[in-house]
């Protein structure tokens, strides 16, 4: 199913963008392109030929993390089961979630966070912590079972597994997978395998709602939505319509830019094959340039048409929450012509320590010197704490406790003393131990530091 003049188009797409970042420590990339109808895959690069750092790996079937390429399928199933909707509001601050092995701090690509936004800027923008807690609310393992039905096999176990980072791409997949899995989209959620050679199409299998699949769909196209991350003016603009997703999985080591048109789906992956993590490379810098090269290449003669959208849809024209006019898409019967939060201003949690955790005590570092630093989120003036019913001081900045072993119920109380939030922790270890073993790593640092004079 190859098309020749595709085919070395790409690999020469390819090739000119990784010559061009080379000196941000990248060497390998992959393209795929297929039919959106028919399934027929029509470029296949696997690496980059003699410049690739290995020239018998190959980057379409290669498992790579996803980074944040699975957040319309999250978005979707949340739409789908009627939990948000498109205009829905999500709290983009920064929030420490209780995890297994610890705590859990998702933070956005900038590290910065915009507050109340709503899915569709959301999912344009690729905001993280909105997604984790649609992941919460979705929930991790229909998550997971969602992903292997879209064909993606490499993600084996279960949600517990992979925890709230399942949001944010932490599962490895695979350029083939996902170039698939968007292909659904495009489809309205009607997956069928891809191929290699012409053949008879099989029945496709529904695996997403019709209405659902248009809807995210809207909001990858959407370019303005987007503009709070990307600018109006990136690589994922288009002459005709498109809609586009970028990914980054932890330490750059991955970049992806899938995105389709009417007719295509196309996908890209660029990174180091062994793993290396590229510097000060996005998927909108990385990857991207070559996905709209090939894009405006598959439509320099018909331009893309945004697709019509199917039954069981509303378009409400409103305002959100900010007072913004604008037209919305909606699931029939999850529409609104207001959305709204209680108020405008967060109310002050516990950010540290959360709620179950577990802290141990340094046996090497001395008791007295050990702190545990108390953080609130949002503006907590006025605010104090309150630990065992103690009151310990004001929470407008991280106060410094020293842990004492037991367990301990914090509270945040306002200016009538009404508890705000509140957790319960444990700390583990002796004082006494701790005192006895820091006394000897002293000992243990000034023997060593005797040592090395000696050798001076």
């Amino acid at each position: 199913t190859l098309d020749r003049e595709l085919q070395s188009f790409a690999l020469d797409a390819l090739r000119g963008q990784l010559e061009s970042i080379a000196a941000r420590r990248v060497r390998d990339g992959a393209v795929l392109v297929v039919d959106n109808a028919s399934g027929e895959v029509l470029a296949y690069v696997g690496n980059s030929g003699e410049g690739a750092s290995a020239r018998f790996v190959d980057g379409v079937q290669a498992p790579r993390q996803a980074g944040s390429t699975l957040k319309p399928f999250l978005y979707q199933m949340a739409i789908e089961r009627r939990l948000l909707t498109a205009a829905s509001l999500l709290d983009d601050s920064p929030v420490d979630l209780i995890a297994p092995n610890g705590v859990y701090v998702p933070n956005n690509y900038d590290r910065q966070f915009s507050g109340w936004v709503s899915l569709r800027v959301a999912l344009a923008a690729s905001l993280n912590v909105p997604a984790v807690r649609t992941l919460m609310v979705v929930g991790a393992d229909p998550f997971a079972d969602r992903l292997r039905a879209l064909g993606f096999a490499d993600v084996a176990q279960g949600g517990d597994f992979y925890g709230y980072s399942l949001a944010l791409g932490s599962a490895e997949v695979r350029l083939w997978q996902l170039v698939n899995a968007f292909r659904t989209l495009a489809n309205r959620g009607l997956a069928s395998p891809l191929t290699l050679v012409a053949r008879r199409r099989p029945e496709p299998e529904r695996v997403m709602s019709e209405a659902s699949a248009f809807i995210v769909t809207d909001m990858l196209a959407d370019r303005s939505a987007a503009a709070r991350t990307f600018g109006l003016a990136s690589a994922l603009s288009t002459r005709g319509w498109s809609a586009v997703k970028t990914g980054t999985s932890k330490d750059m080591r991955d970049n992806w830019c899938i995105g389709f048109s009417t007719r295509y789906t196309v996908g890209v992956w660029v990174g180091n094959f062994d793993g290396a993590p590229m510097h000060d490379v996005s998927g909108v810098t990385g990857a991207a340039p070559v996905w709209q090269e090939v894009m405006n290449r598959l439509h320099r003669d018909t331009p893309s048409q945004p697709p019509a959208p199917p039954g069981g849809l509303v378009q409400t024209a409103g305002r959100d929450a900010f007072g913004t006019l604008h037209d919305e898409w909606f699931v029939a019967g999850t529409e609104m012509e207001r959305v709204e939060h209680a108020g405008r201003r967060h109310t002050p949690r516990i950010v540290y320590p959360g709620s179950g955790l577990v802290i141990a005590l340094d046996p090497d570092i001395p008791a007295a010197q050990q702190r545990l630093l108390l953080s609130a989120a949002s503006a907590a003036h006025g605010f104090v704490w309150q630990l065992d019913g103690l009151l310990l001081g004001s929470a407008a900045q991280p106060l410094p406790w020293r842990p004492v072993a037991g367990s301990h119920r914090l509270r945040l109380l306002d200016a009538r003393g009404r508890s705000v939030d509140e957790v319960a922790f444990e700390v583990r270890g002796s004082e006494g131990a701790a005192e006895g073993l820091g006394q000897g790593a002293r000992e243990r640092r000034a023997i060593l530091q005797r040592v090395v004079s000696s050798r001076r």
